[in-house]
């Protein structure tokens, strides 16, 4: 079955028939081999002041002097990801590595997250470059991992005009049915009869109806993995509006939506022995005469009731519900993704996913195979202290504690009380988004910490 995709955008990889030009990717040191290089390869890298440092490229000519292969730079050799740079400094057309000093793999998958580009209101591109993979990789594990990353790009780099709760719930529903997976959807009014009073509370000033959209996918009696993703498709903080800066970028408030249904994707292509169930609560947080309010109360799915004291912090809301609905199935493991607090940038920056968690073991396992695919991951605390700043008088929680200080902290203490029967649980306060080019892909939507999930859930 191919890959899941949400356009029609081509493959960066070349056919494994294609008429290929050799690349030759070398550290420092393996140059320094004369059996790596071809001769001819060699003396004109050598002429033309070739050294290997990282990102270095020399285009080398045949007798008839037409191109006939390149060399690239690896330094050290300790960065594969230095590879994602070649689709801006080759030639366009096919190629094969003839030799890579390192890890081939990173650096097929690098390539071709270099090579992305979200071209949907453009005029489309000319030939790209292309690379193909070696029988010596495995190719539906590269093309698994390119197919992830550029899903949860494409998603969040879509314009909520593209991309309001309704478009989701298409990308949703498509991805459910390719894989063979049950799907449903709750919304507008429904979501009170259902008992999700939070997501409509949240949702129901936007322009479409607010919904709760889940999939069942694998084998019953397996290891039950719930995912969870925040599916805010525009936030203007409600209002408590935010400024314009602020809005910005608030088409990727649904990254966490995004990432789990690029980390379902990998789960479902690979075949996993996982019973996965995946819930997105999708909203617009708008601003009309049926917003909700600074100061409203309202009870959770869970009977917990919450106080309202700052509109903008409405993901841990919609989560709250999604999180009460995914612990009533005792699952053995909840990961939750959300596009959640500045403070997890403030205290990570936009590129390390910050995560939180129950397990100590998930924890470590985590972090190594982060890692190991280069995926970077850090472990936040859930720290006790903090919880008494939920405490508000005349509600049981606050979603918005007073000061300031600790703010994922806070937020991730707040949907700890929402999970309290699941065997162990996780939360990721992820950006969504590269604020400028990478050697790996583009400025705009990022897939984060997924790579990292799938392989440790792949080793169990």
């Amino acid at each position: 079955m191919p890959i899941f995709k949400l356009t029609d955008s081509p493959s960066p990889f070349a056919p494994s028939d294609a008429e290929t030009r050799p690349l030759y990717a070398v550290s420092e040191a393996d140059f320094e081999r004369p059996d790596l290089v071809p001769d001819g390869f060699r003396a004109f890298a050598l002429s033309s002041g070739f050294k290997a440092r990282e990102g270095e490229v020399v285009l080398c000519p045949g007798s008839d002097g037409k191109l006939a292969g390149a060399l690239f730079g690896l330094g050290n050799g300790a960065n594969p990801f230095a590879a994602g740079r070649l689709s801006k400094r080759l030639p366009a057309g096919d190629w094969h590595f003839a030799h890579f000093s390192g890890d081939k793999a990173a650096a097929l998958l690098a390539f071709a997250t270099g090579n992305y580009r979200f071209d949907r209101y453009l005029k489309p591109a000319a030939t790209k470059v292309r690379v193909a993979i070696p029988e010596d990789c495995d190719a539906a594990a590269i093309e698994r991992g390119y197919g992830a990353v550029a899903l949860a790009r494409d998603l969040i780099n879509t314009p909520t005009n593209d991309m309001q709760p309704d478009h989701l719930e298409q990308a949703f529903e498509s991805l459910a049915n390719h894989y063979g997976a049950h799907f449903k959807a709750i919304r507008g009014d429904e979501l009170l009869k259902a008992g999700f009073p939070l997501v409509h509370a949240v949702g129901r000033a936007g322009e479409k109806a607010p919904r709760l959209m889940e999939m069942h996918w694998g084998r019953k009696g397996a290891r039950a993995v719930t995912l969870v993703g925040k599916g805010v498709c525009f936030d203007t903080g409600g209002l408590d509006l935010k400024p314009a800066a602020g809005m910005l970028l608030m088409k990727k408030d649904m990254g966490g939506a995004a990432n789990v249904m690029a980390l379902a994707m990998m789960i479902m292509d690979a075949g996993l022995d996982i019973d996965l169930r995946v819930i997105v609560p999708s909203v617009e947080n708008s601003v009309a005469g049926n917003a909700f309010r600074p100061g409203d109360i309202y009870r959770s799915r869970k009977g917990l009731t919450v106080q309202i004291d700052n509109t903008d912090a409405e993901g841990r809301l919609i989560l709250a519900d999604a999180l009460t609905y995914a612990d009533e199935d005792l699952p053995d493991l909840i990961i939750d993704m959300a596009t959640l607090t500045g403070a997890a940038r403030v205290a990570l920056g936009p590129d390390m996913a910050p995560f939180f968690t129950t397990s100590d073991a998930f924890a470590d396992a985590l972090y190594q195979e982060g890692e190991r695919v280069l995926d970077p991951v850090w472990r936040l605390p859930l720290f006790a202290g903090y919880d008494a700043k939920l405490k508000t008088g005349i509600a049981d929680l606050t979603n918005a504690p007073a000061g300031g200080m600790a703010g994922s902290i806070t937020a991730a203490l707040f949907l700890k009380r929402f999970v309290t029967r699941a065997r162990n649980w996780a939360h990721f306060d992820i950006y969504g988004h590269a604020p400028s080019d990478r050697d790996f892909g583009p400025a705009g939507g990022e897939a984060q910490a997924i790579r990292a999930i799938f392989e440790t859930l792949a080793k169990g």
